[in-house]
């Protein structure tokens, strides 16, 4: 797909994402709506991964370490033609495969492991990484975490054992919106210097515009190629990306619009203000 292509897709999954946040009455739009370029370039250009062959041991494995923005990953799987966009109205529904966190019990392709607590993603990708290094595979992980997981001290464990282990198979990627749930990131718990914080654990840190897919796609070809390292794509992103009343802001962290925000949202994203 060319970018146009790809800018066609990410128009579509953000529509998915205020939609069935919309139709489950709660969810977090804002940094669902932040991770669409770095979801759809993995997924769309990137990642080894067939929906008509989910299970294929070649396999690349994603793993959504921030588990509650999973209406972006469920987004992208509609338009893999991995599930029914139907289905994205079942999302936080009793029984549903698309749970309000990413849960492999339910049978949904492409979800690798449970997550949700945060802060784990990157400790099961990295020992996801060993294990195919170690039995001499070519499988890649690919791990997205946000910036306000970066304060736990279980991404610093991964972050060491990652570096220790020379896991040029792992790549971590950073949704730097620069706001939680709380707030601002720099005023909650500062991150900074991020880039220099992988490094000195023996990462190859990268820094991007998440939201322009040249610049995701160039960092994910250069992870690839990177050896002897890990790598870690910090992508400066803007919460809320493309619905002008959630952007910037912390209040949409974990809210769901009303039906006339839902109105104006698909208006903004399709370009018809």
């Amino acid at each position: 797909m060319d970018i146009a292509s790809l800018e066609h897709t990410a128009r579509k999954v953000r529509k998915h994402i205020i939609g069935m946040i919309f139709a489950a009455g709660s969810g977090h739009p804002g940094g669902s709506l932040s991770a669409v370029e770095l979801m759809v370039g993995l997924y769309l250009k990137q990642l080894r991964f067939d929906p008509k062959n989910p299970q294929d041991p070649g396999r690349d494995f994603f793993i959504l370490s921030k588990g509650h923005v999973c209406p972006v990953l469920y987004a992208v799987l509609v338009e893999l033609g991995c599930l029914e966009d139907s289905e994205l109205c079942t999302l936080r529904k009793p029984g549903s495969r698309l749970q309000g966190h990413p849960a492999k019990d339910k049978g949904l392709p492409g979800i690798e492991v449970s997550t949700g607590s945060l802060g784990y993603g990157l400790s099961i990708g990295a020992g996801a990484a060993l294990g195919f290094k170690r039995a001499g595979k070519n499988n890649r992980v690919y791990v997205l975490m946000g910036d306000g997981e970066q304060q736990e001290g279980s991404i610093w464990e991964a972050a060491m054992a990652a570096g220790h282990f020379k896991l040029d198979n792992l790549c971590g990627i950073v949704d730097y919106n620069k706001l939680q749930i709380d707030g601002k990131v720099a005023d909650v718990m500062n991150v900074e210097p991020l880039a220099d914080k992988y490094r000195s654990f023996g990462w190859n840190a990268l820094e991007i515009d998440g939201h322009s897919f040249t610049a995701v796609l160039d960092a994910y070809a250069a992870a690839q190629k990177f050896t002897g390292k890990p790598t870690v794509i910090i992508a400066h992103t803007v919460k809320g990306k493309g619905v002008s009343f959630m952007e910037n802001s912390a209040e949409w962290h974990g809210k769901a619009p009303t039906k006339d925000e839902t109105e104006k949202a698909f208006r903004e994203i399709e370009g018809r203000v």
